[in-house]
């Protein structure tokens, strides 16, 4: 499964800009592990020079906490799959 598309990159603000909203950030894409721990709500994300993405969003393993990696950490796992069916909604709206 293709990870980030060209309707996500489209729609993926940059980094930082929306510092301000906390739990009310717009989810634009869910990606989760289909066999076990690992959920990330990406809410703003931007192309490396490498032509990898900096991704930014609210993430579960054990908690809920925000923070960063690169779509390719997640390409390296080999089983994420995106959230074919995520609607333009808010992060509490998932918890």
């Amino acid at each position: 499964m293709k990870l980030m598309t060209a309707d996500i990159t489209r729609r993926l603000p940059p980094l930082y800009s929306q510092d301000d909203k906390d739990l009310d950030a717009h989810v634009i894409v869910k990606y989760f592990n289909p066999r076990g721990a690992g959920t990330w709500l990406i809410t703003e994300g931007e192309e490396q020079e490498d032509g990898d993405w900096m991704l930014f969003g609210y993430c579960h393993f054990t908690e809920w906490e925000w923070g960063y990696l690169l779509l390719s950490e997640l390409e390296s796992i080999g089983f994420i799959e995106r959230d074919l069916y995520t609607k333009p909604s808010r992060v509490a709206d998932y918890l």
